[in-house]
């Protein structure tokens, strides 16, 4: 495992995203500065973690059922099962999956992280996606860029203010990918819950978390030049290969997948 840091400590004072989405998902790697921020998120709102997280299940088994075998996951989270490597190494054994998050609790789970199938291997970063050049050179230790890697980027890039240039993070990132690689995203909308998105907003700034929700158009420049797979740019519940989507309604993000080259 490498490491951004020497054994940083977690602030409990502060909530933080990573767990504040444990707490959504039902986990108990929070606090009470977590908790407190996800019981002021309405409660149509709350549904949207796990809608979210099952779009990445299903993102992460398509693409390993069609030959990828290498993951580069930012934003990580608290390993909630089955995480990403779990997933594509049910279908490909021997497929090599890196995470990278910056909250201290993930760097504290990441045992969890890389229990790997006998055949496979995983690693944990301990980095800020505002990295990524660190990401990226570390990720080469276990990754080979000379063939398809894909990125995930879940419910990361809302918590980047426009200021902190989340776009040119991401081409930074999705450049450093070699063809035939895939960029997996998905990004907090108001679109499609106008009526929640304030007090969604005002439950994240009153924790003193920075929230940037997107419109589509503003989630679109995030896969330029890119080519979408279908159902291209879609809310998360609506996502899905090889069949029908699992139910059709409106949800707080947009998702899709792209590939590179």
């Amino acid at each position: 495992m490498t490491a951004g840091s020497d054994k940083p400590l977690i602030d409990t004072s502060r909530p933080h995203p990573a767990r504040v989405y444990d707490w959504l998902l039902g986990g108990k790697d929070n606090y009470p500065v977590d908790q407190q921020v996800g019981e002021k998120l309405p409660v149509e709102a709350r549904g949207n973690a796990a809608r979210n997280r099952a779009f990445m299940h299903r993102a992460a088994a398509w693409l390993a059922r069609n030959g990828v075998d290498q993951f580069l996951d930012i934003g990580t989270g608290i390993p909630t099962a089955p995480n990403l490597h779990q997933v594509v190494q049910a279908v490909a054994p021997a497929a090599r999956v890196v995470y990278a998050d910056n909250d201290p609790i993930v760097l504290r789970h990441a045992e969890a992280l890389l229990i790997s199938s006998p055949e496979g291997a995983t690693d944990y970063i301990h980095a800020d996606v505002r990295e990524p050049e660190l990401i990226l050179e570390r990720a080469r230790e276990l990754l080979d860029f000379g063939r398809p890697v894909a990125l995930s980027l879940i419910a990361l890039l809302h918590f980047l203010p426009d200021d902190q240039d989340p776009y040119g993070i991401t081409r930074t990132l999705v450049d450093a990918l070699p063809p035939g690689s895939w960029l997996v995203l998905s990004h907090g909308t108001a679109d499609q819950h106008p009526e929640l998105a304030d007090e969604t907003r005002a439950a994240y700034r009153n924790g003193a978390i920075s929230l940037r929700m997107r419109t589509r158009a503003e989630v679109e420049p995030f896969f330029e030049g890119l080519d979408l797979v279908a159902p291209g740019l879609v809310p998360a519940a609506e996502w899905y290969q090889d069949g029908p989507a699992p139910e059709k309604e409106r949800s707080g993000f947009y998702v899709g997948v792209a590939r590179v080259g």
